[in-house]
């Protein structure tokens, strides 16, 4: 009777282990897909509503203002209802987006739309990010990347399919960007249905247990880790609305080209996340960040040097920044293991901050060196995207450099992970 009893017991445990494998596996997933579909899509916004470079940079900077504004509330929103809840909320926010976007008639309602849909991706990032801490108590570096793998899995479909989507002959017309959005975005409803079945962990955790905001805020290690994750995150995200603008407007090459390309970038980001993942366990959190961060923003160093020719080095550059995020989380999941809630949102928090400021200057310094040029447009535009990537690969050494500050501050205290 007892045996039966554990085995009862145990059965429950893995099948609600596997809903919740479910939620998070399809979450990122989902993350994936609605993140990087704008590669294609930014190009034909722009020519639709005659936007300039600014304005695009203005675009993604409010995009991630929405994903600033999730992260305030959102570690308030799962204590208050749990991360089951939170996660629902975030999926119907997402799908209910694409039908904003499928609405928009001008800048605008089109901002509005993309605020919104980034408001439902803040709130599901850091949803998954407090679940995965939860579940992932073993070999927390080796599942975090896998989780994330799924992320890069997306990602590297989501241009190709955005790009065919867009194509599509619909009731007479293309489908084009407005219907394309729409409907990647409803693939959001299917991971709500594990997410409605499975019980969350941790959640029975007292206040008091719980680690503080401020002496979390206290803690130097924190705003280095800040840091780190900031600059990691600002060159990981700027090229999914950045890199077939680039190749487009710097090398002449056509939609299927570039966008083939950004899926190369998310083909090597999706394998460093599927096979690195287990060597940052053994390795450490800390000094992976500081070789794959520095490997990256030398490639992307590298594929600006080097012209047409070394642009294969813009997809190699996905093989150092993948693995960042989910190593920075993994870290802040066995540091702070009694305040996951409180680390992540603040350190996500921090970090949107930073994607809005670095947005902002992409585009800021991409129209100030097309400014230089105004004899020759083209030239002008094509020195503007070349500073404007130099920019995210210096993100990328940045973090490097970063990762080193933290190692030596920890490696000094005995806390080195």
């Amino acid at each position: 009777m007892v045996e039966q009893t554990k085995a009862s017991v145990k059965s429950k445990l893995l099948s609600n282990y596997s809903l919740l494998l479910a939620v998070v596996f399809g979450g990122f997933l989902i993350f994936g897909f609605s993140e990087n579909v704008k590669g294609p899509a930014i190009p034909r916004m722009q020519s639709d509503f005659s936007l300039s470079e600014m304005q695009i940079g203005l675009l993604l900077a409010l995009n991630s203002l929405g994903y600033l504004l999730a992260c305030t509330f959102t570690g308030a929103l799962a204590r208050r209802f749990g991360v089951k809840t939170t996660t629902i909320i975030a999926f119907a926010a997402m799908a209910l987006s694409g039908l904003f976007i499928y609405w928009a008639a001008n800048y605008t309602t089109l901002s509005l739309s993309y605020f919104f849909m980034y408001i439902g991706n803040g709130l599901l990032e850091i949803a998954l990010a407090i679940l995965a801490a939860r579940i992932f108590t073993r070999n927390t570096g080796m599942m975090m990347n896998l989780s994330h793998f799924f992320y890069g899995l997306s990602s590297m479909v989501a241009p190709l399919l955005a790009a065919s989507l867009m194509g599509v002959q619909l009731f007479g017309s293309e489908l084009g960007w407005r219907g394309m959005y729409a409907l990647v975005l409803a693939l959001s409803v299917l991971p709500m249905i594990p997410a409605l079945f499975a019980r969350v962990p941790g959640d029975e955790m007292k206040p008091e247990e719980r680690l503080s905001l401020k002496s979390f805020i206290k803690d130097r290690a924190a705003w280095l880790i800040v840091g780190m994750l900031s600059f990691g995150v600002v060159s990981e995200l700027a090229v999914g609305g950045w890199l077939v603008n680039y190749l487009e407007k710097v090398y002449g090459w056509s939609s299927d080209a570039s966008a083939a390309m950004l899926s190369a970038f998310f083909l090597c980001f999706m394998l460093a996340r599927l096979l690195l993942g287990p060597l940052t366990d053994r390795f450490g959190y800390t000094r992976s960040i500081i070789v794959l961060s520095a490997v990256s923003g030398l490639c992307s160093v590298g594929a600006i040097v080097a012209g047409e020719s070394g642009a294969f080095l813009f997809a190699l550059a996905g093989i150092g920044i993948a693995p960042i995020y989910p190593t920075v989380m993994a870290l802040l999941a066995k540091r702070y293991s009694n305040g996951t809630e409180t680390a992540i949102t603040f350190t996500v928090t921090m970090m949107g901050v930073a994607s809005v400021i670095g947005n902002f200057l992409i585009g800021a310094i991409t129209d100030l060196f097309k400014g230089f040029f105004r004899s020759s447009p083209d030239a002008g535009l094509a020195a503007g995207l070349q500073a404007g990537y130099g920019f995210i690969a210096a993100c990328a050494l940045l973090c490097s450099v970063v990762a080193v500050m933290l190692y030596r501050y920890m490696n000094k205290r005995g806390e080195l992970l």
